[in-house]
């Protein structure tokens, strides 16, 4: 046993015949053991790797930090050419629109003194512009109503956290409110056009039409108290609510960062930065206002005003840096898809000039990103008629001079947009899709030409023919992400209205092509 080995080995020992290892005897297994650790401390400094035996891994790696490095070029891009989108649109509610309302009640009192029967009193654009007209005009009127130095003190008064939470509540309300806002003003203008057998039908546009001047009045109002909580903050004398408020900036990108992004859920939350950023300018534009007024239009004042406007603009722009380039690195997103989204959104304001067009492109603009102009044009109007004062015939020139430089402005504008977008959509080969045909409301397969139905391309056009015809009703291009998509996608493309796909009927899948993406959403900007 275990205890007669040993008393063996001592025997051994004594009498000097053990000839076992002993720890440290060179050449025994500790000794080897010490011989080549020591043989491996004296080879560290010269001792080589290989990285190209691991070629894709570190390649992939550098991929990565060249996109981060590339995000800042093409997403400023995006976003410039984005708020001029939307600047273009902001514009229009001013220059445009009141002249397109002037022509239309002209038609509309000239056409019966005419004694033309046949013809339509007025077109649909000429019927939207109206309403458009209508409801700026009473929302303007109920704004009047509305003292802006009573709730600039009554949110003095409040807490500074307080203040905070009514911020951070006004953002949310805001996002809710353009979600839904569109929708509202869509079915108001599709009510008052679409083609109705009895007169008793024409009631239901009332209701939509109220509905909508609800609307835009609530949102104006939602702005104006976002408006006035930053004029508190630019004029509090520790400015720690605007630090504050500057800090739930990059609280954003902790909701954001570590989220899963897909090509369309990047694409939303680059629309909803667009119109975040356009409308902090706006923002930032009113309190400009209404400081300088306060001040007697003192241009000393300006410069007091400087450094917290910049600081503000900074932090947007560099939060928006920060949260697309740790998306694009997390989700392995290429920095080219930002050139895709310039595609997309100049194919609107394409297709949107084209005689065929069924779609006004201030409503495309809303529906794409959320920016509905109404409300902001309104608070604007409201702001800049309380703070200027117009007197004299010196003072009706000088607005009528100004008037004149927006519309060039506008003009302008217009016209390098409409050049750049050209370029765009060239650059990513979808002129094609200029002359295909409307996406049906029934189906995504073209339809057989049958009598007394127009053609695709005649689909908007409105004749004298009557209404009542078998027409296919066409939904608006912004209702498609129409951009090139991905090779391994270009059989998997599902009609977003029927889920056909060529002649068979599959069931919808929850993932969404970049082909259908069109509304500005909340929730983490997430789809599926």
């Amino acid at each position: 046993g275990f205890g007669v080995d040993s008393a063996v080995r001592r025997r051994e020992r004594k009498g000097g015949r053990w000839k076992g290892p002993t720890r440290f005897e060179n050449g025994t297994e500790h000794g080897e053991r010490r011989t080549c650790r020591d043989a491996g401390q004296e080879q560290q400094p010269v001792r080589g790797y290989f990285l190209e035996h691991n070629e894709a891994k570190y390649t992939e790696r550098r991929e990565r930090v060249y996109t981060c490095l590339r995000i800042p070029k093409e997403l400023e891009k995006l976003m410039i050419f984005g708020f001029f989108l939307c600047l273009d649109t902001f514009l229009y509610v001013f220059t445009l629109l009141p002249l397109r309302v002037i022509l239309a009640l002209l038609r509309l009192f000239t056409v019966p003194c005419c004694g033309l029967r046949g013809s339509r009193l007025l077109q649909p654009a000429q019927v939207c512009d109206v309403l458009k007209g209508f409801i700026m005009v009473l929302c303007y009127s109920m704004m009047s109503y509305v003292d802006y130095s009573m709730m600039y003190h009554l949110i003095r008064g409040q807490s500074v956290i307080k203040l905070y939470i009514i911020y951070n509540m006004l953002e949310v309300a805001d996002r809710l409110f353009s979600s839904f806002g569109q929708d509202i003003l869509d079915a108001l203008y599709w009510t008052a056009t679409e083609p109705k057998e009895k007169k008793r039908a024409h009631i239901g546009v009332i209701p939509h039409f109220f509905m909508a001047v609800l609307y835009v009045f609530l949102h104006a109002i939602l702005i104006m108290v976002q408006a006035t909580t930053l004029n508190v903050a630019f004029n509090s004398h520790n400015k720690s609510l605007l630090t504050i408020m500057m800090s739930n900036n990059f609280v954003e990108i902790k909701g954001s960062v570590f989220k899963k992004f897909e090509k369309n859920n990047l694409f939303q939350m680059s629309n909803s930065d667009i119109k975040e950023r356009f409308t902090n300018y706006i923002l930032l534009l009113i309190v400009c206002l209404r400081n300088m007024e306060q001040f007697s239009w003192n241009p000393d004042h300006l410069w007091v005003l400087f450094p917290d406007v910049v600081m503000v603009i900074t932090s947007e722009v560099a939060v928006d840096i920060v949260k697309h380039a740790f998306i694009t690195k997390f989700n392995d997103i290429n920095a080219d898809v930002y050139g895709e989204y310039r595609a997309s959104l100049a194919f609107d304001l394409v297709s949107s000039r084209q005689k065929n067009a069924y779609t006004d492109y201030s409503d495309s603009v809303s529906r794409r990103m959320g920016f509905i102009p109404l409300p902001l044009a309104l608070l604007l109007i409201r702001v800049v008629t309380s703070s200027v004062k117009i007197q004299g015939s010196l003072s009706f020139m000088c607005v009528l001079l100004f008037y004149m430089g927006m519309i060039t402005l506008k003009v302008l504008n217009s016209i390098v947009l409409l050049g750049t977008s050209c370029s765009f959509v060239k650059a990513a080969k979808m002129e094609e899709k200029l002359f295909d045909p409307p996406p049906s409301a029934v189906s995504s397969r073209p339809m057989p030409k049958k009598p007394g139905v127009s053609e695709a391309s005649d689909i908007c056009q409105t004749t004298d023919v009557t209404e009542n015809a078998n027409c296919v009703l066409p939904k608006s291009d912004s209702d498609k992400f129409l951009t090139t998509p991905d090779e391994e996608d270009d059989e998997k493309i599902i009609n977003s209205d029927t889920g056909l796909d060529g002649e068979e009927l599959k069931p919808r899948t929850p993932k969404k092509d970049l082909l259908e993406i069109d509304r500005f959403t909340i929730c983490g900007n997430r789809i599926d």
